[in-house]
């Protein structure tokens, strides 16, 4: 007879996706995770197969709890002016302590080589790219550029924010700022 589950799955997936944007994809450990989660490593076993399926999991959570600036983002009418305050309200989102935690996905991409798991990557992809599309969305509703550079500027806008995401670990608000700003003079 199964045993029953004596804890919540999207509960311990967030805390295990914390750990992970904490401390990175390759320092989580199996132990640290067990700590984390509160439970053992045959439930994170039975339950999600091993350390990736943890992690890929955490990247669902991760995704669930970005959309709360992604919604906003996707409903606006503002074009331009909205994809400059997600920027804006990525950088809050971040914050743990007077740094930010930077983006789990930018941080797993930054980390992860070009042997990394499949679907980890193909994961950080396909998020990159919704993402990405959301920009697109935005930057045809206030110009009237002919698509190659709509496409420029949205491949533009995907890199600063992997760069921003980068920065929100070690540089101030006053830094950040003057990021974000610069980025949107160009656009």
């Amino acid at each position: 007879m199964a045993r029953k589950k004596e804890y919540i799955e999207a509960e311990v997936i967030e805390k295990a996706m914390n750990l992970f944007w904490r401390n990175g994809y390759e320092t989580t450990s199996m132990h640290m995770l067990e700590k984390e989660m509160g439970i053992n490593k045959f439930s994170i076993y039975a339950s999600f197969g091993n350390k990736n399926g943890d992690f890929l999991e955490s990247i669902k959570c991760y995704k669930q709890k970005l959309n709360k600036l992604i919604l906003p983002l996707k409903n606006s009418n503002e074009g331009v002016a909205a994809i400059k305050q997600y920027f804006y309200d990525f950088v809050e989102f971040t914050k743990e302590t007077e740094f930010g935690k930077g983006c789990l996905v930018t941080n797993t991409a930054n980390e992860i080589g070009e042997n990394g798991d499949e679907k980890i990557k193909t994961e950080l992809v396909k998020f990159t790219n919704e993402v990405k599309q959301v920009f697109t969305q935005k930057l045809e509703q206030n110009t009237n550029l002919e698509p190659l550079k709509i496409e420029e500027q949205a491949d533009f806008l995907i890199i600063s924010m992997f760069g921003l995401s980068s920065a929100t670990r070690v540089f101030s608000n006053t830094q950040l700022n003057h990021y974000i700003e610069n980025i949107f003079k160009n656009i």
